[in-house]
């Protein structure tokens, strides 16, 4: 069982910034790929970014989104700068243990950005 707790969100002005950070357990943290995922009201879920040997961002985010991880500290990011209203949704960190896909979830942090 990996769990994931999510912290960081909160409300900003659009082109503010925020950090979003996802605290994970496990004692193989550095194996895993971890994601960023966000869902917006009456929205699906969709991606955002995603860490593994490399880096990948959703071209929605791209170049105002950064995704890190601090394997000593268990501990992935996302570095969200010039916010958007439109980029207000709740944000899940996931982990994806096993090379298939994503199956442990947060419980998500909410993030507003107001015009």
């Amino acid at each position: 069982q990996v769990q994931l707790v999510e912290s960081g969100g909160g409300l900003v002005q659009a082109g503010g910034s925020l950090r979003l950070s996802c605290a994970a357990s496990g004692r193989t943290f550095s194996r895993y790929v971890m994601g960023w995922f966000r869902q917006a009201p009456g929205k699906e879920r969709e991606f955002v970014a995603l860490i593994g040997a490399s880096t990948y961002h959703a071209d929605s985010v791209k170049g105002r989104f950064t995704i890190s991880r601090d394997n000593t500290k268990n501990t992935v990011y996302l570095q969200m700068n010039s916010l958007k209203p439109e980029d207000t949704a709740v944000y899940y960190c996931a982990a994806n243990t096993a090379g298939t896909k994503f199956d442990y979830w947060g419980q998500g942090t909410q993030v507003t950005v107001s015009s």
